[in-house]
């Protein structure tokens, strides 16, 4: 099943300039993985080395924050889903 990723305009590039892609998997963790091995480039700019989810990147499930769900990455992505990525954006006064 084809799960929605929203991806914002900062990294359209390493997904050939699409806003949205559909990419398989059964898990949030799944699908992620994924999108990177579709599009390889946005490896270095969602992970860390070592394969974490990098601090200034946000993932939402259904506009429910990955980090904050009980099952995390291993989250059931269900029919109809959708995936946002949000880069933090820092700044102020």
């Amino acid at each position: 099943m084809a799960t929605k990723i929203l991806i914002p305009s900062p990294l359209r590039p390493y997904t050939d300039n699409q806003e949205a892609v559909e990419i398989d998997g059964s898990n949030v963790g799944e699908v992620m993985s994924n999108l990177i091995a579709r599009y390889a480039d946005l490896k270095r700019h969602l992970y860390t080395e070592d394969g974490k989810l990098r601090n200034f990147v946000n993932v939402y499930l259904n506009d429910e924050d990955v980090r904050d769900l009980a099952e995390g990455d291993n989250t059931p992505v269900g029919e109809k889903a959708t995936i946002s990525i949000v880069p933090a954006i820092a700044g102020g006064f």
